[in-house]
């Protein structure tokens, strides 16, 4: 990938230049996976930095998401008497949608944000520059253990707040809103299913993958100087986001046309 300066266009042809060139990046990492030796030692310390930087962040928000799910699900079920449904509604919401984007908005906000501005630095120090004058290729020697590190901390991070989110919204209905436990937790055992925490892992690797990508591509190309690191750090986490809750409608929707609601 080119170093050079390369500015976000606000234009359609520069954005999907830009497209292209991450998709470019993408499957230059896809191959280089698999070329040996592969960088574990590196892939260990990007995943423990992912981790340390996104678990607390994630459990906080966790709670208090699930907290509101609950709630307010938890209200308008009583108003048109079908308290019996709150758990099942809470948990799947939790489950599907709630955890993947909560998982990767951390991951990509705190994690993603460090990994570009790293790379970033070491663009206009010209590191990059050198690494490939000696034959080393910095895809596969810098982008591919933190790309595998987001996507492995973003599964890993989903299953949290899934935990997190559904226990907390338990809480909050049948502590603060008097619901039952036993109907709470029937009605999640009823229309909940194996293939909702399958799609929402799937999610997560996916969002993970596209915010390393995202991340690393705009630390490839900083606008230059110092001041340029900045402007693609703010570039990197706002092109993420916005990607991300487009693969999101994406992939709900074909989820719930090839998997039918359980007990149809």
């Amino acid at each position: 990938m080119s170093t050079r300066a390369d500015p976000l266009l606000p234009s359609p042809v520069g954005a999907l230049r830009q497209l292209g060139r991450m998709t470019s990046l993408g499957a230059s990492v896809l191959r280089a996976m698999f070329i040996f030796p592969f960088q574990f030692n590196e892939y260990m310390r990007q995943c423990w930095f992912f981790a340390s930087v996104t678990i607390m962040p994630t459990a906080m928000i966790a709670i208090p998401f699930g907290a509101v799910i609950a709630l307010q699900l938890g209200s308008l079920t009583t108003q048109i008497g079908a308290q019996s449904y709150t758990g099942a509604a809470s948990a799947i919401a939790i489950v599907q949608q709630a955890a993947p984007l909560i998982t990767v908005l951390i991951v990509a906000g705190a994690g993603g944000s460090a990994m570009c501005a790293d790379i970033g630095a070491r663009t206009i120090r010209e590191e990059i520059d050198a690494m490939r004058v000696i034959g080393v290729d910095p895809v596969h020697r810098l982008i591919v253990p933190r790309v595998l590190a987001a996507v492995t901390v973003a599964i890993l991070l989903n299953g949290l707040v899934s935990v997190v989110g559904v226990a907390g919204g338990y809480f909050f209905n049948v502590v603060l809103q008097g619901g039952t436990p036993g109907a709470y937790l029937q009605s999640f055992n009823s229309f909940a299913q194996i293939a909702d925490l399958f799609v929402s892992e799937v999610k997560a690797l996916m969002y993970g993958f596209v915010a390393g990508i995202v991340a690393t591509y705009r630390g490839f190309n900083p606008s230059g100087g110092p001041k340029g690191v900045g402007d693609a750090v703010n570039q990197a986490v706002v092109i993420t986001f916005l990607l991300l809750f487009l693969i999101n409608v994406v992939v709900t929707a074909v989820y719930l046309k090839i998997v039918p609601p359980k007990g149809m």
